[in-house]
């Protein structure tokens, strides 16, 4: 049943109207005679007050509201892949079509095109008992991602019939399920509350590592797959190349990149960036498995609250057909300040800052939402969601609420330290202030996968940074010719490990990427250097030779040696080492 009232009152995005009785907390409704779309966020007796998603210049009051009987969800199925959304999972292409480069107020268009005729091949079939989750067809999405067409939620039962392999569109029947409730109906689109989480088996450990081929990532700071990461870093820090780089490389199946109140010309980038990058994995366009969700700073700032949300969800809808996701949210502060700006409207009692007292749950709502699961289905997959969000400080404070909510909530701080991306030192990322709550987790891949000594070679070569750290404060001082020799050799080592081995670079075809292998054997090259000069240092050897050696320029450009000459040309080079400094 439709419910309209009338608005009575308007303050920027936020609208109170009455005559709503009937209606219920998260309701979409359609607002004015542009029928803006609005959220229904507050009720008091037959007023409600309600967030508008558009812009609001114009609408004065009297104008009808009307009710939609549902909350916000968004459009799940074939044709979600590879859209660029906004907030509200309108698709922009659409959009500048129907309105040109501007997005007209009140406009509408349908999030996946409900004419297209998509192959759908069938893999149940009739009779089979089936529950929530489990597959029944396949259809090729794009040529990175086959979508599987699942049992809805509340449909567990008998297949009563199933259509063979042929053309439907997403709205057609393709199958019908005898429930205990009756015979259901199933199509290829389903729709699902963007607030609500989609339900799973269980949580599982975090000890599989997300490989993003970063060495600073993966070998310092590692996310687990299935956790859920922070950068927070002031502006021109590299956040956003940063998460671009691993919406490339990480080990996922599917990428969500949300772009939360970033400035346009950043968005701009990424929008016509994406859709060239070439796919490592398949040799296909990157975003035949990404969804981009746009929502620029000079958007309306109530629907900068909701795409975030809008992203989580896509992502767990592709969870659940057993794909590994990675989400980039950029950037959680923004988001945070919509929701400020929503609740000074609200006149709510505001907190640090003039933040919402909420600010900390709803961040934790949202992350909370990432994990590796087992999947709902008569036969579970393991699949998992892992969340990347940055943080953009006011004037790079980490102290500031956001930072410090996003840090109670997230296992891995990736600090990004703009005096470093001064340098040109990218990935930026400051290597004392950073951690991963992972790494004892992950520990056992590790060793598994790769080397037994992996976590003794990672904390010797942290720890060896550290002890620079302290070093630089005596330089500072006295000058590096007064620290003992050893202690030179410590320094020299330590930018070994910042200059080749932390140091990457993003648009060198080989160095972009570097497997967790390669990342062990640069690390272990680099220590031996450390090991093999003290020793020579014992024997007598004078220091400002061994720092002089010529092999150091071999270590400096092992980053750029081809991952099928490597293994050949750095044992060569870890020979050279102990020659050299045996015969210094």
């Amino acid at each position: 049943m439709i419910i309209e009232g009338n608005i009575i009152k308007i303050a920027g995005p936020v609208i109170v109207a009455d005559g709503m009785r009937g209606t219920q907390m998260f309701e979409m409704v359609k607002v004015g005679n542009n029928k803006l779309i609005g959220e229904i966020i507050e009720l008091e007796g037959d007023a409600a007050t309600i967030q508008v998603y558009e812009e609001t210049a114009g609408i004065q009051p009297g104008e009808v509201v009307e009710s939609t009987g549902g909350p916000m969800s968004v459009e799940l199925g074939p044709g979600v892949m590879g859209s660029i959304f906004d907030g509200i999972q309108r698709p922009l292409e659409i959009i500048k079509e129907a309105s040109g480069d501007f997005i007209a107020r009140g406009i509408d268009a349908p999030a996946v095109d409900k004419d297209k005729k998509w192959t759908f091949k069938p893999v149940a079939k009739v009779g089979d008992i089936v529950k929530t989750g489990d597959v029944l067809g396949e259809v090729q999405e794009t040529t990175a991602v086959l979508q599987k067409i699942l049992v809805p939620p509340s449909f567990d039962g008998k297949i009563k019939s199933i259509v063979s392999e042929g053309e439907f569109t997403v709205l057609e029947d393709i199958a019908e399920i005898e429930t205990e409730e009756g015979d259901k109906k199933v199509q290829m689109l389903q729709k699902w509350p963007v607030k609500k989480g989609r339900p799973f088996v269980n949580k599982l450990d975090p000890d599989v590592p997300l490989v993003t081929g970063q060495r600073a990532q993966d070998t310092f700071f590692s996310v687990a797959k299935g956790g859920a990461a922070a950068i927070p870093g002031p502006f021109g820090s590299g956040k956003t190349v940063t998460q671009q780089q691993l919406a490339k490389w990480a080990d996922a199946d599917i990428v969500i990149y949300i772009g939360c109140g970033e400035r346009g010309n950043e968005m701009t980038e990424v929008l016509t960036e994406f859709p060239y990058l070439e796919d490592p994995k398949t040799g296909n366009p990157l975003m035949d498995r990404t969804v981009l969700i746009a929502n620029t700073s000079n958007m309306p700032v109530a629907a900068r609250e909701a795409c975030v949300y809008t992203g989580i969800t896509i992502a767990e809808y592709y969870r659940d057909q057993g794909y590994d996701v990675a989400l980039m949210a950029d950037s959680t502060s923004r988001w945070a300040e919509a929701m400020r700006e929503i609740s000074g409207r609200l006149e709510e009692m505001p907190g640090e800052e003039g933040y919402p007292a909420y600010l900390a749950s709803r961040l934790a709502q949202f992350y909370e939402r990432a994990g590796r699961v087992n999947t709902l289905g008569t036969e579970p997959k393991v699949a998992s969601i892992s969340v990347v969000g940055a943080v953009s400080p006011p004037g790079g404070d980490l102290s500031e609420p956001v930072t410090q909510n996003t840090l109670r909530i997230c296992k891995v701080f990736w600090a990004l330290d703009a005096s470093l991306a001064d340098k040109r030192h990218f990935p930026s990322i400051d290597w004392l202030q950073s951690y991963s709550l992972y790494v004892d987790s992950i520990q056992s891949w590790w060793e598994k996968n790769i080397a037994a000594d992996w976590r003794s070679i990672r904390d010797e070569a942290m720890a060896l940074l550290q002890k620079e750290s302290e070093l630089q404060e005596i330089v500072q001082l006295v000058g590096r010719d007064a620290l003992p020799d050893s202690d030179q050799i410590t320094l020299e080592t330590a930018r070994m490990l910042r200059e080749d081995f932390l140091q990457q670079n993003a648009f060198d075809e080989i160095d972009t990427y570097c497997t967790p292998e390669k990342q062990y054997q640069m690390l272990k090259t680099i220590l031996s250097y450390q090991k093999d000069a003290l020793a020579a240092l014992e024997k007598g050897s004078d220091v400002q030779n061994i720092v002089e050696l010529p092999v150091k320029e071999q270590i400096g450009k092992m980053k750029y040696i081809p991952e099928d000459e490597f293994a050949d040309k750095i044992s060569k080079i870890q020979e050279d080492i102990t020659k050299e400094c045996s015969e210094v």
